[in-house]
């Protein structure tokens, strides 16, 4: 037997097909570490169901890249890597780095993610200019790109030969003042 919708701002939501009930929710919540209220994940999945423009139960590239915000990021291709086909849990999953009840860990760990292209677990010299390039677009050149990243690995005593690996990040990120956070919009 399925528990009850959670109240009547889930039933407004349209169809029954698009209803979240109350133990929906929660193992939403749970498989997000509890960061998002109820409400937060009602008005999630009313976004969800927005950008799922054909009612497929997953969001394709192209629909994350019909909201202008994301098309814009000049990371979007690299994020599209992670995003493309991501079902609703995993889809508040994402989104749960960018909460401030996250901890710096687990936002530094998507950031290795974005650098991690290949998914080898290591961020080499290239792998970073890749991203430095796509951040700074023509406003640098490559060598302003290389030598202001050789700066920045030997500062945090790296060379152009190392390989970064997660715990490498923490390491370098870990004492920054590392601002991810995204307010969700509640009803």
């Amino acid at each position: 037997m399925w528990p009850q919708p959670l109240n009547s701002t889930v039933q407004q939501m349209g169809t029954a097909s698009s209803m979240l009930t109350q133990y929906d929710i929660e193992e939403v919540q749970e498989h997000c570490n509890n960061l998002f209220s109820q409400q937060e994940i009602v008005s999630l999945y009313e976004r969800f169901c927005q950008l799922d423009r054909n009612a497929k139960g997953f969001i394709s590239a192209d629909e994350f890249l019909s909201v202008p915000e994301f098309a814009m990021n000049p990371l979007s291709q690299r994020l599209l890597k992670m995003l493309d086909g991501l079902n609703f849990k995993d889809f508040v999953a994402f989104l749960s780095a960018f909460s401030a009840k996250t901890s710096i860990h687990q936002k530094i760990e998507l950031i290795f993610k974005v650098y991690d292209s290949d998914h080898n677990g290591k961020v080499s010299f290239k792998d970073m200019l890749e991203v430095l390039k796509d951040l700074s677009g023509s406003f640098m050149s490559d060598e302003q790109r290389e030598e202001v990243l050789s700066q920045v690995l030997r500062d945090a005593g790296y060379s152009k030969d190392s390989y970064l690996t997660l715990d490498d990040f923490i390491k370098v990120l870990g004492q920054s003042d590392l601002k991810m956070d995204v307010e969700v919009p509640v009803d």
